[in-house]
C-alpha cells in the first residue's frame, strides 16, 4: 500500500498570500502523524512562469517526503526545469517517471506553451507507452483533465486528443488510476475505465454553476487529496481542508 498527498494549482506569483496557503498546506502534511509516501503537485505551480517564481516554489514545496511536480498551462517548461528540477532549461515537454514502492508513477506535462487547453504531444504519449509497467500498479499523472466536468470554464480548456491516450490505456492493463488538477475543485470521474481523480485548488476553489455567480471562491480554504493504492490496485480517495 501506498500513500499519496496530492496537491495543485498553487499559483505563486511572489505575493503573501498565495505563498502564505502553500505554506500551511505543506506544513500540514511534513507534521503528519505517519508520512505519506510522496507528495504529488500537478502543475500550475507559478503563476506566470517567472524565475522568481519558482524559486519560492523551491523554498515553500519541500518537504522531507519526495515531492513529485508536472507542468500547468501557467507554467513555463525552461525555468520549471531549471529551478525546480535543477535541469538545464529546455522548452520541451517534462515528462518524468518515478517509482514509490512497487508503484510506477508517469508525470506527463499536458500544457501547451502559450494556451490555457491542454494535449497529450505524440512524444508524451510514446514516452509514456515506454515508461508504463507490462505487470505491476501504475499511476498516470498531468495537469489538464481528459474529461468534461460540467464547467463551463474548465470544459473550454481541459485536455483535448484523449482519445490517444485511451487507445493507450488498452495497452496497459497495470493502471490503476488518473490524477490531476487545473480545475481549483476537488472531483471524482472515470477516464477509459479507470478512476479519474482531480486535486483541490490550493490557491481558490473553483465554484460550481448552481453554486451561485462567480467563478472562483478565495475565500475557501485550501485543501489536499489523499490517495491510497492498494495491494489490490484499488484507488481510495480522501480530500482534507486546511485551517
Amino acid at each position: 500500500m501506498i500513500v499519496l498527498a496530492h496537491l495543485s494549482d498553487v499559483h505563486l506569483d511572489g505575493g503573501d498570500r498565495a505563498a502564505d496557503r502553500a505554506a500551511r498546506t505543506m506544513a500540514y502534511l511534513n507534521d503528519l502523524h505517519r508520512p505519506v509516501d510522496a507528495v504529488l503537485v500537478t502543475g500550475d505551480i507559478a503563476d506566470h512562469g517567472l524565475a522568481e517564481e519558482y524559486r519560492q516554489a523551491a523554498k515553500i514545496l519541500s518537504s522531507p517526503h519526495p515531492v513529485l511536480t508536472c507542468p500547468g498551462n501557467h507554467d513555463v517548461r525552461a525555468p520549471f526545469r531549471e529551478f525546480l528540477l535543477g535541469e538545464a532549461p529546455d522548452s520541451s515537454p517534462v515528462n518524468r517517471v518515478h517509482r514509490v514502492g512497487d508503484v510506477v508513477i508517469a508525470l506527463c506535462d499536458s500544457s501547451i506553451p502559450g494556451r490555457d487547453d491542454g494535449f497529450l504531444a505524440d512524444e508524451t504519449i510514446d514516452w509514456l507507452d515506454s515508461v508504463l509497467p507490462s505487470d505491476g500498479p501504475s499511476l498516470v499523472c498531468f495537469h489538464h483533465p481528459p474529461v468534461e466536468l460540467h464547467h463551463p470554464v474548465i470544459d473550454g480548456i481541459r485536455q483535448h486528443g484523449e482519445d490517444r491516450l485511451a487507445a493507450l490505456v488498452d495497452r496497459h492493463p497495470s493502471i490503476a488510476g488518473f490524477l490531476c488538477g487545473h480545475a481549483h475543485t476537488p472531483a471524482a470521474s472515470t477516464f477509459a475505465g479507470r478512476p479519474l481523480l482531480v486535486a483541490p485548488g490550493v490557491v481558490s476553489t473553483m465554484m460550481l454553476p448552481w453554486e451561485g455567480e462567480g467563478v472562483l471562491n478565495f475565500d475557501s480554504p485550501p485543501a489536499v487529496a489523499f490517495h491510497v493504492l492498494d495491494e489490490r490496485s484499488r484507488l481510495t480517495t480522501h480530500f482534507r481542508y486546511i485551517a
